[in-house]
């Protein structure tokens, strides 16, 4: 039945937003810790794995709110077989880089607390108990493939619009822990040492997040004082506009903060500016580019919009 469907969609995009507020933590904590006075205790090599460890939470970041873009790009808001089949195979992906993540950052704390020895081993151990219980168990319970529940030609406009409100939840949490990062670094002594340039960067970067955070928040309000909380198909078409915008800032936003990151790790404009261009630009794929090019490539999703 088409109810399947779109109850199965809205399974997989609330379980999205439980994966992506965990990775909201440790994505915080990646850009923190480089301006804490100790970081600077941290030797070469527990620089590089906290660099490591956040490229892996930007890969999961990309992977969890790539289904929402899908949806809107390349399904204009309706439940297909396609965006669900999307859903779960971005959740699946980013289970991988989230754990190995866990695992780095696990390095990363035990590393000044209590030796290279003791880190490794709880790292692995962090890695190993995440890819346990986020892959293992699921594969020892899993269940012989159910068929698909069949498509209807038009979605429900209240399922639609409860499903756009759901994806800008999705996407919001990263933006969130990000812009509370960027108001208090600015605060640090560590961030006044920075030079002015890079100062700058970042605070572009504040700017494109509280944009991205803005627009997010902007379908919940406009539903509320424009349409006073009932459906309505210009209140949806409005709203999954701003849902498929927000994510271009929020792009911006974490690439100019890696370049932070990077440059303080590294002190290396070169280096830094390279990491803030690659990330930008697997964010801007992931969000855009393969929505774009799935729904050129694909005639399916067009014909069954229409």
């Amino acid at each position: 039945m088409s109810g399947g469907l779109e109850s199965k969609l809205k399974t997989a995009m609330d379980e999205s937003r439980l994966l992506i507020l965990g990775a909201q933590v440790l994505f915080g904590f990646q850009f923190q810790a480089v301006f804490q006075e100790l970081f600077e205790e941290l030797g070469g090599s527990g620089r590089a794995v906290h660099c490591a460890s956040l490229a892996l939470l930007l890969i999961t970041i990309g992977c969890l709110i790539a289904p929402a873009s899908i949806h809107q790009i390349v399904y204009g808001g309706e439940s297909r077989r396609g965006a669900l089949e999307a859903a779960t195979a971005m959740a699946g992906i980013s289970l991988l880089p989230l754990t190995l993540g866990l695992g780095c950052s696990a390095f990363v704390v035990f590393d000044r607390m209590f030796g290279r020895s003791t880190a490794i081993a709880v790292g692995l151990t962090f890695a190993a108990v995440g890819l346990g219980l986020l892959y293992g168990l699921g594969m020892y319970l899993k269940r012989g493939a159910r068929k698909m529940p069949p498509e209807e030609r038009a979605t429900p406009l209240k399922t639609k619009i409860d499903q756009m409100l759901t994806e800008a939840k999705v996407i919001i949490p990263g933006g969130q822990a990000l812009l509370g990062f960027q108001f208090v670094a600015t605060l640090t002594n560590a961030f006044a040492r920075l030079p002015g340039s890079v100062q700058i960067i970042h605070s572009a970067g504040l700017c494109a997040v509280a944009l991205a955070v803005l627009v997010l928040m902007t379908p919940a309000a406009v539903h509320r004082i424009a349409f006073h909380g009932e459906d309505d198909e210009e209140f949806f078409r409005t709203g999954s506009r701003l849902v498929t915008l927000a994510p271009l800032p929020l792009a911006a936003g974490i690439a100019a903060d890696v370049l932070v990151v990077y440059y303080k790790v590294s002190e290396s404009m070169t280096v830094a500016a390279s990491a803030g261009i690659l990330a930008l630009l697997v964010l801007l794929w992931f969000w855009y580019g393969y929505p774009l090019w799935r729904s050129r490539h694909d005639p399916a999703p067009a014909a069954l919009r229409r």
